[in-house]
């Protein structure tokens, strides 16, 4: 199978884009008063490429004639993630941060060689896997550097190896989610990786970016499941993962993992997988409030008895994406919704539903059966078209999330939900919800929609500056699994501290001496 490219001013596959529906205009002009109709550029202008002929070359004759790619057409598709900004940029018709040129490895010593001519003619280079980032991941500081080249690894996708007896298997990077798991399934295995961006994100860019999925609470996050990789870098190679667990010194692997191709280029990761499940439940729960909902989950994880998914949306995002008021009492009681979802042996999903069953009534909890539960897992992934279709009509609308431990976690939803209300003013609307869960602690996730000003752009990032600096105040991370990319960095610095940031400093100086890999991303 093969994945669609996404559309360069939009999410995901360009057939999926719609207006939004009848059915919704009304509440969201009730909300947000009288729409307007947002031009798009249709035909953006790119500026024109400035690697030299010879450098050109160079790439052919490493990756082949047809696999450096240089038209207007690839360029745009290489052209940033999908952030709010990202794509108000885009159709704003600025594409200024272009690549010059296209390349498209097809192995571990193509990338090698790529690299190499990068380092002689000092061209920066950005590892490319589904283009999902939401933090300017993919944007080059281009200023030092002859020229910007997208290495893009869609033509790395393959499964290397599956090892059933250890339950381990070992992918390329360029694999995208469902081809991933439709590669596995030929085995009846699983990685039961699903983050919203799973229709569009890759293998490589899971592990670069320490991605969380939908099943986070019963499977882990994704750097949580690999026990191998290989990165190719400037100074040579670098294998890892001999054994399941080791002594042997600090661990490696997680020095790559989240490290956003600025420390080199992952070309293949051994992950743990599982059976594929012979059952699948998600069912529905009503707590009275957010905090009482949130109290259930700790109760439950510290419990040791967390389903495979377990999600809590707050008062309002339960009112505006989920509630039925004869279940929930609506927004004016303060309901919230939780999701559990359990995988596996029908025994053991038995098992596990009657076990959390039995401690979410005890813990307030009220039971609204399966059906609303397998509605939100069969529209998992059309939030963010819904997203294009509310910027289509002149409402700003972004996400953000964070993380802290649970006795800070009241703290941290009021602070930085007043940041972002503070920030953009009356009729901001701000959801939030807790999807990844810890013994210690969880992330909270917040939507945000506002209408558009006159700088969207700008209207955003002074948003999101206001609510970092209350996740930093707060004691919280500044991302659990969006990564750092360019916009995280200045908070970033200020998590980790002076010492952490010189530790990254020579790291990346002893793998990329030139500094060609990802400039201006991660690193402080």
């Amino acid at each position: 199978m093969t994945t669609p490219e996404m559309h360069p001013s939009r999410w995901g596959d360009p057939t999926a884009a719609t207006p939004l529906p009848d059915s919704a205009r009304g509440l969201v002009e009730l909300a947000f008063g009288a729409l307007t109709e947002q031009p798009v550029v249709a035909d953006p202008q790119l500026p024109a490429p400035v690697l030299s002929d010879p450098v050109l070359a160079a790439f052919r004759e490493v990756v082949g004639d047809a696999h450096v790619l240089t038209d207007d057409a690839f360029r745009r598709l290489r052209t940033r993630g999908k952030s709010t900004p990202d794509l108000l940029r885009a159709r704003a018709g600025d594409l200024s941060d272009a690549p010059d040129a296209v390349v498209r490895p097809g192995s571990y010593d193509e990338v090698a060689a790529v690299l190499a001519i990068a380092v002689e003619q000092r061209v920066a280079v950005v590892p490319f896997g589904g283009g999902t980032s939401v933090t300017g991941g993919l944007v080059a500081a281009r200023a030092a550097y002859a020229g910007v080249v997208s290495l893009d690894l869609i033509r790395m996708k393959r499964l290397i190896s599956v090892d059933k007896v250890s339950m381990t298997a070992t992918l390329e990077p360029g694999l995208r989610g469902p081809e991933a798991e439709a590669l596995l399934a030929e085995h009846g295995v699983t990685l039961g990786h699903f983050p919203q961006s799973f229709e569009f994100a890759s293998i490589g860019g899971f592990a670069a970016t320490r991605s969380s999925g939908q099943s986070s609470a019963g499977f882990g996050r994704f750097d949580a499941m690999v026990v191998g990789l290989t990165l190719a870098t400037p100074s040579g190679r670098l294998d890892l993962g001999t054994a399941p667990a080791n002594a042997a010194g600090p661990d490696l692997r997680q020095l790559v993992l989240g490290s956003e191709g600025t420390l080199g280029v992952i070309t293949s990761v051994t992950v743990r997988v599982r059976p594929v499940p012979e059952t699948k439940v998600y069912e529905a729960w009503s707590f009275g409030s957010f905090t009482e909902g949130a109290a259930a989950m700790r109760g439950v994880v510290q419990a040791g008895l967390q389903p495979t998914v377990l999600r809590l949306s707050d008062e309002a995002e339960t009112a505006i994406n989920l509630a039925r008021p004869d279940e929930i009492g609506g927004a004016s009681e303060g309901g919230c919704l939780m999701i559990a979802g359990f995988e596996g042996t029908p025994a053991a999903v038995e098992a596990r539903r009657a076990a959390v069953a039995a401690l979410l009534t005890e813990l307030g909890g009220k039971p609204l059966g399966t059906e609303r539960g397998e509605a939100w897992a069969h529209g998992r992934f059309n939030a963010p078209y819904l997203r294009d279709s509310l910027l289509d009509v002149g409402v700003l609308v972004e996400t953000l999330e964070t993380a802290t431990f649970w006795g800070g976690m009241e703290r941290l939803y009021a602070d930085v939900s007043a940041a972002l209300t503070t920030s953009l003013g009356e009729g901001t609307l701000v959801l939030c919800h807790i999807s990844h869960v810890y013994e210690t602690g969880c992330s909270l996730y917040f939507t945000v929609a506002a209408k558009e000003g006159e700088d969207p752009v700008a209207q955003w990032r002074a948003a999101k500056a206001a609510a970092s600096d209350a996740m930093i105040a707060a004691g919280a991370t500044i991302t659990h699994h969006h990564a750092v990319g360019t916009d995280h960095k200045q908070w970033y610095a200020e998590e980790i501290g002076p010492v952490g940031v010189a530790i990254l400093r020579a790291v990346k100086a002893e793998l990329d001496p030139v500094g060609i890999l990802n400039p201006g991303v991660l690193i402080p």
